[in-house]
């Protein structure tokens, strides 16, 4: 059963603006391994974060680095969950987060299915 559904876009150059104008942004939004990513997969990775977000409610009290991405032996995206987010997953009884990332043309985007 599909508790949530999420999905979100961002502009890449103004993503870069944002982080350029806060450096203090990037460690608030990602983990220290997805600190070292290029701007492209920065932008996707934070879509993927707003649109799992999303899919959990948007409750308020969500921390960003409590969730990440990382890519299985395949090389395929997956959500990994701590803290905060984990709670809230386990508090909507969602047992598995399936998620798809894209960036082209200047444009990141996420897809976050949570599902129970």
């Amino acid at each position: 059963m599909i508790v949530g559904i999420g999905i979100d876009v961002v502009d890449v150059e103004r993503f870069g603006l944002a982080l350029a104008r806060t450096p203090r942004l990037l460690q608030r939004l990602f983990t220290a391994e997805e600190q070292t990513l290029p701007l492209a997969s920065l932008a996707a990775r934070f879509a993927a974060k707003e649109a799992l977000a999303k899919a959990l409610g948007a409750p308020i009290g969500l921390h960003w680095v409590d969730a990440s991405v990382s890519k299985d032996a395949a090389g395929r995206p997956h959500l990994v969950v701590t803290g905060t987010v984990a709670a809230r997953s386990a508090e909507l009884g969602v047992a598995s987060l399936h998620v798809s990332l894209s960036h082209d043309a200047g444009i990141a985007s996420a897809v976050v299915v949570a599902e129970a």
